[in-house]
């Protein structure tokens, strides 16, 4: 069993930041990609953001510039510093996590899901 727990969310103004965790436990041999993901009221879930093993990341283009996914390895855990907020950014925020558990089994794990508003 892997699970996630994800921090950071809140309301927070125009032009200010945030910053999301997820940390993730349980029986892991391995993680490759950690990312992020949001649900808009009345939208479909879209991807935001990713970090492989590797190190590589990729964004969604409405975050670029704005948004900065990292990651600890020793502590299992991913961040999302979210500069320069805008109100279109509000939405719940899902973290994923994928890699290999220590049955060597593919897993692949959502979080709970936290809601970010931006007042404008």
């Amino acid at each position: 069993q892997v699970q996630l727990v994800e921090s950071g969310g809140g309301l927070v103004q125009a032009g200010r930041s945030l910053r999301l965790s997820c940390s993730a436990s349980g029986s892991i041999s391995s993680i490759n990609v950690m990312g992020w993901y949001r649900q808009a009221p009345g939208k479909q879930r879209e991807f935001v953001a990713f970090v492989a093993s590797t190190g590589t990341t990729n964004y969604v283009d409405s975050v670029k510039g704005r948004f900065t996914i990292s990651r600890d390895n020793a502590k299992r855990t991913v961040y999302l510093q979210m500069d320069s907020l805008k109100p279109e950014d509000t939405a719940v925020y899902y973290c994923n996590v994928d890699g290999l558990g220590s049955d060597h089994e593919y897993f692949e794990v959502w979080g709970q899901g936290m809601l970010v508003t931006v007042s404008s």
